[in-house]
């Protein structure tokens, strides 16, 4: 399991709703809701932590770690 499943499964358990944030490639609900806070690779590697608003991504931190990502987005979501 990987730090992304971890880090959903803890959401999950404590009850965030699943239209409040994406996990690239672990949590991807469909249909997209219309704002989320979200964690992606970025293209020229590493990770992205941001908010998902009116259709734009809008990064808030460059991460060089998966494990870091993680926890910059837990402490987005307040948990």
């Amino acid at each position: 399991m990987n730090e992304r499943q971890v880090l959903e499964r803890a959401l999950r358990e404590a009850g965030v709703p699943d239209g409040y944030y994406r996990i690239e490639g672990v949590h991807e609900p469909a249909p997209p809701p219309p704002d989320f806070v979200y964690l992606r690779t970025r293209p020229g590697g590493g990770w992205e932590t941001g908010v998902f608003e009116r259709g734009v991504h809008e990064p808030v931190a460059e991460h060089t770690t998966e494990s870091g990502a993680c926890a910059h987005l837990r402490a987005l979501l307040g948990v």
